[in-house]
């Protein structure tokens, strides 16, 4: 373990995980550990996420992470995070489901450098790191899952991203409060799947997740 990450990480981590169903191997506990070491070392340097204090990160990033992937299924098995910065939810996602392919798309260079070394350092076959923007982004394929944490309004989440979907994929907004303006502002051709209200250990305040679909 690295001696960025003490044992109160480790156990927190074991415990929160549990509390949300997550069934974790002991690998994908030490590669979260791994990521969390990565988080706190170059976030000294690169500012890559507001919580600046590392005892808050298991909570805030990496449990916060964990309270979705319950509801990361679909037919198709290749997923992208919008707005990545340091990499939430997508780098938690690539760890726990090493059968999908994750790409994690930001227009920061120093952000997209950084999960370029996550992803050489923890070996994550599965993870494509992308520096761009959104709506110039041209992928071959269409994504089953696009996912996104606190990355903007869900008007432009919608619309930045709906020519990198189509009818079988699902839309996940990750929110805090619940964004009732927002879904009014919501694109025509885009429906509310379903609402979950979050419980995410050691977190206060409120956490939501939206799944959308795009109608035919």
């Amino acid at each position: 373990m690295s001696s960025l990450v003490t044992p109160q990480h480790a156990e927190e981590l074991s415990t929160g995980a549990r509390q949300l169903g997550v069934e974790l191997s002991a690998e994908q506990h030490e590669k979260l550990l791994g990521y969390l070491a990565l988080l706190i070392k170059w976030n000294k340097a690169y500012n890559l996420t507001a919580v600046r204090d590392p005892d808050e990160m298991v909570s805030r990033h990496l449990l916060d992470s964990l309270s979705v992937m319950s509801f990361i299924h679909s037919e198709r098995d290749n997923w992208l995070d919008v707005g990545s910065g340091g990499g939430m939810p997508g780098i938690p996602l690539a760890i726990l489901h090493p059968h999908k392919q994750v790409t994690v798309l930001d227009a920061n260079g120093k952000k997209t450098r950084f999960l370029t070394q996550v992803k050489m350092e923890l070996k994550l076959d599965n993870l494509t790191v992308i520096h761009s923007r959104v709506e110039a982004f041209q992928p071959s394929l269409p994504f089953s899952g696009i996912i996104s944490r606190a990355f903007s309004s869900m008007e432009n989440f919608t619309n930045w991203t709906r020519h990198l979907g189509d009818t079988g994929t699902q839309w996940l907004a990750m929110k805090g409060l619940h964004p009732a303006d927002e879904l009014v502002a919501l694109p025509a051709d885009f429906t509310v799947e379903s609402e979950q209200a979050l419980t995410v250990p050691g977190c206060q305040g409120q956490r939501h997740l939206l799944i959308l679909r795009r109608k035919a």
